[in-house]
């Protein structure tokens, strides 16, 4: 999919506002909820209506910040306006010693057939990042419904580290939809590297264990049994330290396109982009099975080039999250160095 190219008219489409303020419940006092820094958007459609749904920051805390979802609208998807207060966020409910005071963090969002509103997120409380999943109708009203792993082997995953949830889609009109694929929903999960789940409800997961006797080493590094792997890192290359999730993925005619954030390996990586840089590449899947990589990009398709994007809160980043067709034209929204948001387009 591409080329994408960078709005540098309207870029950065969003940055941090510092008088925006929200009663946080737990804290029991006004905040500035996104003072510090706003970045990693998901991103949908609506009736010809971007909506972009955020991490934003704010600057306190023993973790610098906690981190709220706040949400955006754009009728040409480079001019936005903000919601007041945030949309999701850590609260004195069930979910608060796993969102607190880490916060929420991440979204990526897809839609059902119905209009019903799934958005995987972080959730960190300062000890591990778990991914949970909440359901909307209207984006301003959430039900959170905890760990997307809750009822796999009666929860015995839900203290594992798990980040980054891509849910397959295929568009319909200027709509993602969540699609099945051979009688169930996929989401491709992970931040070292990318694994697989299923479901039959797009709320509650099963993550596909790795059966390669050869393979079932238990990864003490992230506390998980051995999930079957549907790519890695390559060393040597742009994506040589960590693969992680970008948005949601599109069932095409070709295939699956499934664009990934990844990260340069300060000492095995590709020596033209600088250590620890994060840049987006892309991945074409076998709809048959999912685990058979078709075709992968040998360079990234966006990486950061620009002042917003190369200094911030964590230097050389474009990391992707958000990504809605709208006509002939497909906008895809990133962080930039951790701080920012800022769009691509492509025209088909």
């Amino acid at each position: 999919m591409g080329p994408f190219i960078k709005m540098d008219s309207a870029n950065p489409v969003l940055t941090a506002d510092s008088a925006s303020t929200f009663l946080c419940t737990v804290r029991d006092e006004t905040v500035f909820w996104e003072e510090k820094d706003v970045f990693n958007p998901a991103a949908i459609n609506i009736d010809g209506t971007i909506h972009l749904l955020y991490r934003a920051e704010d600057s306190i805390g023993k973790y610098n910040g906690t981190s709220r979802i706040g949400l955006a609208t754009s009728l040409d998807g480079l001019h936005f306006e903000k919601e007041s207060e945030p949309v999701l966020f850590p609260d004195n409910d069930e979910l608060r010693s796993l969102e607190w005071e880490g916060g929420v963090e991440d979204p990526r969002i897809v839609e059902d057939e119905n209009g019903t509103y799934y958005l995987s997120y972080t959730a960190y409380n300062g000890d591990k990042a778990r991914l949970f999943i909440a359901t909307s109708t209207d984006l301003k009203n959430w039900t959170k419904h905890g760990s997307v792993f809750s009822e796999y082997k009666d929860g015995s995953l839900l203290n594992m580290w798990s980040k980054a949830g891509s849910i397959v889609t295929e568009r319909v009109g200027d709509r993602l939809v969540a699609k099945k694929i051979q009688g169930t929903y996929w989401m491709l999960w992970g931040e070292s590297n990318i694994y697989a789940a299923t479901s039959t409800d797009l709320i509650h997961w099963n993550p596909i264990e790795e059966t390669d006797p050869d393979k079932q080493e238990y990864d003490e590094l992230r506390d998980h049994p051995a999930f079957k792997i549907v790519f890695g890192p390559r060393p040597g290359k742009f994506d040589s330290y960590l693969v992680e999730p970008g948005p949601p993925a599109v069932l095409t005619e070709h295939g699956i396109v499934f664009l990934y954030n990844s990260r340069n390996d300060p000492d095995n990586g590709d020596p033209n982009y600088p250590a620890g840089t994060y840049a987006a590449g892309q991945v074409l899947l076998d709809p048959k099975n999912p685990f058979h990589v078709l075709d992968r990009t040998e360079t990234p398709f966006l990486i950061p080039d620009k002042p917003y994007e190369i200094t911030g809160q964590v230097n050389n980043v474009c990391f992707i999250e958000g990504l809605v067709p709208k006509g002939d034209t497909w906008y895809l929204y990133y962080g930039t160095a951790d701080s920012k948001i800022a769009v691509a387009v492509y025209k088909e």
